[in-house]
């Protein structure tokens, strides 16, 4: 049997969020159950879940184990579910990894709201239905069940617990992860952005979950979070230390390509509602607010850097020497970091002319400074090292204005940069152009992946057989027996 692709959306960014039309389709809800070998739970679990969907969940719902290459009884065991459950359905996949389970299966979905858990369903069921609602009503693109909010409550060893938070620490500080819980097998996502944010992950593992939520955070897209009751399994075969490592390695190729701008964000980026307020602000520049705190912050550290070379220059040039080399400096920093923090524009494309434009706000600031400098020479005759800082402060104070509104109207003008969207810009210069036309990700294409590389969702298809459809026993596309 082959498998109807959803069609794809449009490039460009998302579609504002609304409540799913539920009539439309049969099944609302895909939960996804990755499995390797295991052949004891996973009859149980399937079971558990089925009876708490058939009690709890209002619309119609779906259970896809995903089997990824078990060599134990598992593919048995989820075959005899497959055929006594009529909302149940078995996937193989013959190599091994969660995250290349649940691509696959996301991939070729038609519900509108995708889910997941593990097998051995640690997490309390009652949590699904508040998991899965707000993507339902439109009110986020994901949702994450979290053991370290407070009302949650949590049994677990203390080594597991150390490494739980001591990694969602190392994801704050090191990717600024705004998100509590990155690791609990718990999570669910709507339809339409699981379809352009699969192609982007490029982890099979464990950390396709981490990848999968620092890319949408830093998109704009907003992540609900539920907090469960959780209950640790002693018969875990998770390897502690080797999936650390594996997520530490991969927090270091996220953080790279966030840093280098190699990632289509802006295909992720929602507008704002419908909400009559949105639409009050249309004659307000985007993003104003954002940018003055941004540029405020810039232009503070740039002040103190600027103030420290001008006070090692001094002790070995002249004050208008010294001036020109610490302003030199600091315009390029400063230029670098408004350029990436203040307006979002990411990459490499146009730096050298975004500098060159710098310099010239730079050679602005140096005659305000060196005119109050000479003002001042003139004035006082002998000044005091003292009265220089303050002059200068007062002058580049003077030149902030002009500054900004030369950053942003003319360096850094609105095509060239995402306003309002996301994180401190992350959306719309994060694929280094500033366009959203042509940033679509080479496995969005359905192009095959080079060898050695993560394979497209859309390369290598796969049965996935709609519950109540007639089956043939005969089908070789069909989970082993």
């Amino acid at each position: 049997m082959t498998t109807t692709q959803p069609a794809r959306a449009p490039l460009g960014s998302l579609p504002p969020r609304e409540h799913l039309r539920l009539g439309q389709t049969e099944t609302v809800l895909d939960v996804v159950v990755p499995v390797h070998n295991e052949e004891t739970d996973l009859e149980p679990c399937v079971r558990r879940l089925h009876d708490h969907l058939t009690r709890t969940f209002p619309y119609g719902f779906r259970i896809t184990i995903a089997d990824n290459a078990s060599t134990d009884r598992t593919p048995e065991v989820a075959a005899r579910l497959d055929d006594a459950l009529d909302e149940v359905i078995a996937v193989r996949l013959e190599q091994k990894g969660r995250g290349r389970a649940l691509r696959t299966v996301w991939s070729h979905s038609e519900a509108p709201v995708l889910a997941y858990m593990d097998v051995d369903l640690s997490t309390d069921l009652n949590a699904l239905l508040p998991l899965v609602a707000p993507l339902i009503s439109g009110h986020s693109d994901l949702a994450i069940g979290s053991r370290l909010a407070r009302s949650s409550r949590v049994v677990r060893g203390p080594r597991r617990e150390f490494v739980s938070r001591a990694y969602n620490l190392i994801l704050r500080g090191s990717l600024a992860a705004r998100f509590s819980d990155a690791q609990c097998g718990f999570k669910a996502v709507r339809g339409d952005v699981a379809e352009r944010l699969l192609p982007m992950i490029e982890d099979s593992g464990w950390f396709f979950d981490t990848e999968m939520l620092v890319l949408a955070e830093r998109a704009g897209l907003r992540i609900h979070e539920v907090p469960v009751d959780w209950v640790d399994d002693p018969d875990s075969t998770v390897h502690i230390v080797r999936t650390a490592a594996d997520d530490l390695k991969g927090v270091w190729r996220v953080g790279r390509a966030l840093a280098t701008g190699g990632l289509p964000l802006d295909r992720l980026a929602r507008p704002f509602g419908d909400d009559p307020r949105d639409r009050e602000l249309s004659g307000v520049p985007g993003g104003l607010a954002r940018q003055l705190v941004g540029f405020c912050v810039v232009g503070a550290l740039s002040t103190l850097l600027y103030l420290g070379l001008y006070s090692v220059c001094r002790l070995g040039l002249g004050p208008q020497l010294a001036n020109a080399c610490a302003l030199l400096v600091s315009a390029i920093v400063n230029t670098a970091a408004n350029r990436r923090l203040t307006f979002g524009v990411r990459g490499r494309d146009r730096a050298v002319r975004h500098q060159a434009q710098g310099l010239v706000v730079f050679a602005i600031g140096l005659v305000l400074t060196s005119g109050s400098l000479a003002a001042l020479d003139a004035a006082t005759g002998r000044p005091s090292h003292g009265t220089e800082l303050a002059v200068l402060v007062a002058a580049n104070l003077a030149a902030t204005v002009l500054r900004f509104l030369l950053l942003r109207a003319w360096v850094f003008p609105e095509p060239e940069r995402g306003d309002g969207v996301g994180d401190a810009g992350d959306v719309r210069g994060a694929g280094g152009t500033g366009r959203t036309g042509d940033t679509r990700h080479p496995s969005a294409t359905g192009t095959p992946s080079a060898p050695g590389s993560t394979s497209s969702p859309t390369s290598s298809p796969i049965p996935i057989h709609p519950p109540n459809a007639q089956r043939n026993p005969n089908d070789p596309t069909r989970s082993a027996r």
